[in-house]
């Protein structure tokens, strides 16, 4: 017999493991992009803090949301694509 809070933790991350189970489209697109703008804030900070602030346009910013959803793609494949379920065999 297993303990419960061993029992509760596996259901959890079993949970958290399907994709159903969790966020909407909307959730998942609005957390990228609380991800970029914090990614943003970061480097707007760094490059304070080294001098000359540089005034950007759209395109700076269009470019570098591309190259963040281009460089987060691999974390996706890992998650839905590649890992192993639970009871699936290869």
């Amino acid at each position: 017999m297993a303990y419960p809070s061993v029992v509760a933790r596996r259901s959890a991350s079993e949970m958290a493991s399907t994709p159903a189970a969790g966020k909407s489209f909307f959730d998942r697109l609005v957390e990228v992009l609380v991800f970029y703008a914090l990614v943003g804030v970061l480097a707007f900070a760094f490059e304070a803090s080294m001098g000359n602030v540089f005034v950007q346009g759209w395109e700076f910013y269009a470019i570098t949301l591309s190259l963040f959803l281009v460089m987060a793609y691999p974390g996706y494949v890992y998650r839905y694509l590649m890992r192993h379920r639970p009871g699936k065999t290869s």
